[in-house]
């Protein structure tokens, strides 16, 4: 089947400094004939007019840059246009591109996807850039750079150690006698395979961390009306996102905000007032909204005016004392805040981060498999459930040992990309932008 030759934006629509427009297929040498009036040196940045194949009339000057196959992105003839980023300049050169036969606007992370269909990249560095591309936080960044070369290197360990169970199976099966194949494993093997399904499941349990730094920890702050809840998000954030008001109930719905505590990036919730009776359906609707969003929130933070104490519900919630510059100390030991002076933040987003369970991972000095994707933790929890399989008991031929660890090999290939059913590609894929 003929390769098509695809194009696209790679760089931001909206007017800027530079545009960068890419081209890769079969069609480059082509297309480098047809808008450039002088040819261009492999690998090299060269200032060239870039013309209008229709009349040789100049669409702009910039940069061209010309990825002979196979080294380049996709591993394709690649060529990089980067023009002024006018919009009217952009909006020349794709249209006519667009009119050359052969060549068609690229789909969201088609440049990729060519790049793993190469052999450019295996599934783990596609997913490592998609989460670069929307990492936000430093944590985020050192999760999708650093987190997939550590569990890339842990895979490739625990595939090395699986081959070497299954050799030990297949022996047995090979060079046993007939009546021997129902036998059970020797205990140095039933061992190795038993701690390399820990260490499967031990690399998965670490998903929840994984995808709070990667998607973001949840808090909400609920309380009784006019707890300083508004406020204290306010100061949590560091900026006016919700209205204050020394009137009860002047929040009715949820006021989200994202803040980056230390590269974790945090979602929180400023809610309505919970009290016994609401006043009338609009606040009963608010206070169903808030109950909701303590459900779905990773943490729970109740504010308690120190000026008006309230017990929370809940023992598994943070109780935070508000309102700090009005009144004397709890003696409780709870934290004690004042969105007013400051006092005792720094403190409860240090609490934050800490109940956020990611102090173990240390990015700077190292760390085992860190899991950010339900897919990985499902590959490896498919490969752990084989291998406990292979061990279940006594009575198990040992061709269905044999089988049971070859199962788990292939979760283990599914994880870097060797084995991928096309709905998975699918969804992996289309989390990147068009031009990527």
């Amino acid at each position: 089947m003929e390769v098509e030759t695809i194009f696209a934006l790679s760089s931001g629509a909206a007017r800027s400094g530079v545009a960068v427009i890419r081209v890769s297929g079969p069609a480059v040498p082509e297309i480098l004939g047809l808008f450039l009036d002088k040819p261009v040196r492999p690998r090299e940045a060269t200032l060239r007019a870039i013309r209008d194949p229709r009349d040789g009339s100049l669409l702009d000057r910039g940069l061209v840059l010309h990825f002979p196959a196979p080294h380049s992105f996709t591993g394709e003839d690649v060529v990089e246009f980067q023009t002024h980023g006018s919009v009217a300049v952009m909006r020349q050169l794709l249209a006519r591109l667009s009119d050359v036969p052969g060549l068609r606007a690229a789909l969201p992370g088609e440049f990729t996807r060519r790049a793993w269909l190469g052999g450019r990249m295996d599934l783990l560095d596609v997913e490592a850039l998609s989460d670069t591309l929307a990492a936000e936080t430093e944590l985020q960044r050192k999760l999708a750079l650093d987190g997939s070369r550590r569990l890339r290197g842990m895979s490739t360990e625990w595939r090395r150690a699986l081959m070497g169970l299954r050799a030990r199976v297949e022996a047995e099966i090979d060079f046993g006698d007939e009546g021997d194949v129902l036998d059970r494993l020797d205990s140095e093997t039933e061992r190795d395979i038993r701690h390399l399904a820990e260490a499967l499941r031990q690399a998965a349990s670490s998903l929840r961390i994984g995808q709070k730094i990667r998607t973001g920890f949840r808090v909400a702050i609920l309380g009784e009306p006019n707890a300083g809840k508004s406020s204290l998000l306010n100061a949590l954030v560091d900026r006016d996102v919700a209205m204050t008001s020394p009137l009860p109930g002047t929040t009715r719905d949820i006021v989200e905000a994202v803040a980056d505590l230390d590269g974790l990036p945090v979602i929180f919730m400023d809610t309505a007032g919970l009290r016994s009776n609401a006043a009338d359906e609009l606040e009963a609707e608010g206070m169903r909204r808030s109950m909701r969003a303590g459900e779905s929130a990773d943490l729970v933070i109740w504010a308690s005016a120190i000026d008006s104490p309230s017990k929370p519900f809940d023992t598994r919630f943070l109780v935070v004392n508000t309102k700090g510059d009005l009144g004397p100390r709890s003696a409780d030991g709870s934290l004690v805040v004042s969105s007013k002076t400051g006092e005792g933040i720094d403190s409860l987003t240090k609490e934050i981060h800490r109940r956020a369970g990611i102090e173990r991972f240390d990015f700077e000095q190292g760390y085992g498999a860190l899991v950010a994707h339900e897919r990985h933790a499902q590959c490896l929890l498919r490969a752990a459930d084989a291998l406990h399989r292979a061990i279940g008991h006594d009575a198990i031929a040992m061709d269905i040992r044999a089988e049971e660890l070859r199962v788990a090999c292939d979760a283990l290939d599914a994880l870097v990309g060797r084995i991928s059913p096309d709905d998975v590609l699918g969804e992996i894929f289309s989390r990147f932008c068009i031009g990527k």
